[in-house]
């Protein structure tokens, strides 16, 4: 298998991917986006199982580190300063492996924010398998809990044993529940507009931004969602209650995945090797766009 490091600058900083190379002539490659505080092996190292997975299969790869991340230099950055970074991810994938036409991004929680929030910019962007979406606001996640957690625990016989025996507070517990609900009925969404397709998304809360990032990208998206994971309960609370979400994961360009069991990161082999399977399938068989006409907005100069 071949694999090897690339060094690609960004304005004054360096930064380093990992290139595994797929069929010679593959015109259709995976640029892995991680999430959260992490380097590119990933968590479980399924970043780096996932991209050995998919170059086997004959699907180029490219992994890389943030500004600030791993072995890449500059200052630490949250997700919602990464964008630049992925789009020159973009160009160095390209350049390195030039027969390489579309790119696919693979991301897992705010990589998720990460990629919808810049896929619509990058023309040879033309796919994204989207893991767990991070959406976190205080509202969602109250009411996450509530539909998740709360419920459960009503429903709980170890909750009423205890209750029962007097080993829990009734008055700190419905305190409790009642803050939450409070948190949950915070904000009153805002109803989403037509989008305009050549400037920059509307300022808002992350969920809004996101969709509105998800309506600017007309290519293909396989969604994977656990069924044991707080942060895709919360996405499925966001993506049917919110106005601004309505429709989208009804749309005949997506192709929505369940594992029950699993967890965020998806922490055992069965159900890591679930979803390299879903990817790869995937990413043969998902039809191609036609060409898209996008404005790239604060495109990045790479020296």
């Amino acid at each position: 298998m071949n694999e090897r490091a690339v060094i690609f600058p960004i304005g004054n900083d360096r930064l380093l991917g990992i290139i595994h190379e797929g069929a010679p002539r593959a015109t259709r490659g995976v640029l892995i986006v991680v999430g959260g505080p992490q380097y590119r092996v990933g968590s479980h190292r399924q970043f780096l199982l996932l991209a050995r997975h998919l170059a086997a299969a004959g699907v180029p790869v490219l992994r890389f580190d943030y500004r600030g991340m791993g072995d890449s230099e500059g200052e630490p950055r949250d997700f919602e300063g990464a964008g630049d970074d992925l789009l020159a991810a973009v160009d160095t994938f390209q350049t390195e492996v030039p027969g390489v036409r579309e790119v696919v991004i693979w991301g897992l929680c705010d990589a998720v924010s990460i990629a919808l929030m810049t896929a619509w910019r990058e023309p040879r962007i033309r796919g994204l398998v989207l893991l767990n979406p991070w959406v976190r606001t205080e509202e969602g996640l109250a009411r996450a809990y509530l539909k998740t957690y709360y419920l459960q625990r009503l429903l709980s016989r170890d909750f009423w044993g205890k209750l029962l025996r007097g080993r829990l507070n009734p008055v700190a517990s419905l305190r409790s529940l009642l803050a939450m609900g409070r948190r949950a009925l915070g904000r009153s969404a805002a109803k989403a507009g037509p989008p305009a397709a050549d400037s920059a998304l509307p300022e808002g809360p992350l969920p809004e931004r996101m969709a509105a990032g998800w309506r600017r990208f007309d290519g293909p998206i396989l969604l994977i969602l656990s069924g044991d994971d707080l942060t895709a309960a919360e996405f499925r609370e966001t993506a049917a209650s919110e106005p601004a979400w309505q429709g989208l994961l009804d749309e005949p360009r997506v192709t929505r995945r369940e594992l029950p069991e699993a967890n965020h990161t998806f922490s055992r082999q069965a159900w890591r090797d679930q979803v390299a399977q879903w990817t790869l399938e995937w990413v043969r068989t998902s039809k191609e766009q036609p060409t898209r006409r996008v404005t790239r907005v604060n495109q990045v100069t790479c020296e």
